[in-house]
C-alpha cells in the first residue's frame, strides 16, 4: 500500500467523523443474489480485499459462494528503500499474509489468481489487465473490485479495468472504497454516495476481519527502526476497517 494520489487531501479524516455520519445514511442493505455460486474479488495489493470487503468475503464464503481472489500485484513496493526486506522478499511476505488472512476469515478455500503486475504502475498495463480480468471473470456471477475513484492509482486502474471487463461479460460489478475513508469527508461530493449499499457485519465476522487484518504484519507494524521501514497502515487508518458495516456501490 502507498499514499493516496495527488489531488486528494493528505490529511486523514478521523474515524470519529465517519462514525457520526454513517449511521444516519439510509442506504439499502447489500444482499447477494441467492443464485450466485461464484464471485470474483479484485485486489490491487495484498490487503485491499480484507480492508475493503473482508467481512463481505467472509459472509459470501459462509453462504457457500465460491470466492475467487484476483490479486493484481504482490505489493512489493510498499516499502521502497527498506533496509530489512528486498522487494522480492516483501512480495513473498505479503502473498503469505494474504493467505493467512483468508484463513482467518474462514475463506481458506478461496482460489487466488496472481497477475504479477508491477506495484504502483498498474495503469501502465491497464489494457493487458482488462484482458486478464475478462478471462478471470469467465463463469462468475458478480465481481467486487477497488473503486475507480479511490485516490490510489493502482486501485483506480483495477476498478476501471474490472468495470469494463464486467460490462463486456454482462456481470454485475460492485466497487469498494479503501483509501476514500482517508481523504474524503462525510457527504463528500466526489464520492457516489447515492449508489452506496451497506453490508452489515455480525460481531463474529467483525472479529474475523480484525484477525485477518492483523495478519498483514508488513503493513500494520514497522519492518524496522529505519524511516524506510515505517508502518504503512497506522491505527487511525485501520479504524476505518473496524466498523460493523462495509460499503459497496455500483
Amino acid at each position: 500500500m502507498s499514499a493516496p494520489a495527488a489531488g486528494h487531501t493528505p490529511d486523514a479524516t478521523p474515524e470519529e467523523d465517519w462514525a457520526g455520519w454513517l449511521p444516519g445514511q439510509d442506504w439499502p442493505a447489500w444482499v447477494p443474489d441467492p443464485t450466485w455460486r461464484r464471485v470474483a474479488v479484485c485486489a490491487a495489493h495484498p490487503d485491499d480485499e480484507v480492508l475493503g470487503v473482508g467481512g463481505t468475503l467472509a459472509l459470501l464464503s459462509g453462504a457457500g459462494v465460491e470466492v475467487e481472489l484476483v490479486a493484481v500485484t504482490d505489493g512489493d513496493a510498499s516499502h521502497p528503500g527498506s533496509t530489512v526486506l528486498s522487494p522480492a522478499q516483501l512480495a513473498v511476505a505479503r502473498v503469505a499474509e494474504s493467505g493467512h488472512a483468508l484463513r482467518a476469515l474462514c475463506a481458506g478455500s478461496t482460489r487466488t489468481t496472481r497477475l504479477g503486475l508491477p506495484d504502483g504502475r498498474v495503469a501502465e498495463h491497464e489494457a493487458g489487465l482488462g484482458v486478464a480480468l475478462a478471462a478471470a471473470f469467465a463463469g462468475v456471477d458478480a465481481v467486487l473490485t477497488t473503486w475507480s475513484g479511490d485516490g490510489h492509482p493502482d486501485h483506480e486502474a483495477v476498478g476501471r479495468a474490472a468495470v469494463a471487463a464486467g460490462a463486456r461479460a454482462g456481470v454485475p460489478v460492485w466497487q469498494y472504497p479503501v483509501w476514500t475513508w482517508h481523504w474524503a469527508v462525510p457527504g463528500d461530493p466526489r464520492v457516489p454516495w447515492e449508489r452506496a449499499h451497506r453490508v452489515d457485519l455480525p460481531p463474529s465476522v467483525q472479529d474475523a476481519k480484525a484477525a485477518a487484518i492483523a495478519c498483514f504484519r508488513t503493513q500494520v507494524a514497522p519492518l524496522g527502526p529505519d524511516p524506510a521501514d515505517a508502518v504503512v497502515l497506522p491505527p487511525e487508518f485501520l479504524a476505518h476497517s473496524a466498523r460493523p458495516t462495509e460499503v459497496l456501490w455500483t
